[in-house]
């Protein structure tokens, strides 16, 4: 039985920073105030639009408690769910995504980022057809770093050994309290220098993956 391939999304297979930095830029000048830069947006990202949105309402000084958050927080992922025309591939990972398919690896997603706005960015970006399995934010009721996810994807892939790839602090925590080894793209929205982090690989060109794979499933 081939080994699972599990991916994270937003950070590790496509840059969506630009689209969810329109959305948020909608959303704050619907309430007088200033967008966030490209920089703040990626280091917003990767715990789910809830976390987005509570760290956006802090940055700009939004205050109301939860009636104002519940108020932005569903604008926002109404905005998300159509927020698709900005992103772009990683150089490579499309290709690679179909190499693995082709090679008979079973492919699965794992992330964060709101299950109609995944499903949005999966159609938009012909990924539809790639992944075996699709496991996204609001599908189970905790989000990584939580282990549910990563599992869950797992099992929906019928078990068995997997290799995990994200791009961030939240992934490398994800896989390492689910027991899979890691491979961590060092290209995405991580915070920390990738030495203090926890990854068993790591690579900055999808034209290495292949060979991470190889080694995983050896």
């Amino acid at each position: 039985m081939a080994m699972n391939v599990i991916f994270d999304l937003d950070g590790t297979l496509i840059d969506s920073a630009p689209d969810i930095q329109s959305i948020a830029a909608s959303v704050l000048q619907r309430r007088g105030k200033p967008g966030l830069s490209l920089e703040q947006t990626r280091s917003f990202i990767g715990e789910g639009a809830a976390v987005f949105v509570q760290r956006l309402m802090k940055a700009r000084d939004l205050e109301g408690g939860a009636d104002a958050f519940s108020e932005i927080h569903a604008e926002f992922l109404d905005l998300y769910e159509s927020a698709v025309d900005k992103a772009v591939f990683y150089p490579g990972a499309f290709e690679l995504l179909q190499a693995l398919r082709a090679a008979g690896y079973p492919l699965g997603l794992c992330t964060n980022k709101p299950q109609h706005a995944a499903r949005a960015v999966l159609r938009h970006m012909q990924m539809d057809d790639l992944f075996d399995a699709v496991v996204a934010g609001g599908m189970l009721e905790r989000p990584k770093p939580a282990p549910d996810m990563l599992l869950h994807t797992i099992a929906a892939l019928g078990g068995g050994r997997s290799l995990y790839v994200g791009d961030s602090e939240v992934d490398a925590l994800t896989a390492s309290r689910s027991g899979v080894p890691f491979a961590l793209f060092s290209g995405g929205y991580r915070k920390s220098a990738i030495d203090e982090m926890q990854w068993d690989w790591v690579f900055d060109d999808f034209a290495q993956l292949g060979a991470i794979v190889s080694q995983a499933s050896a």
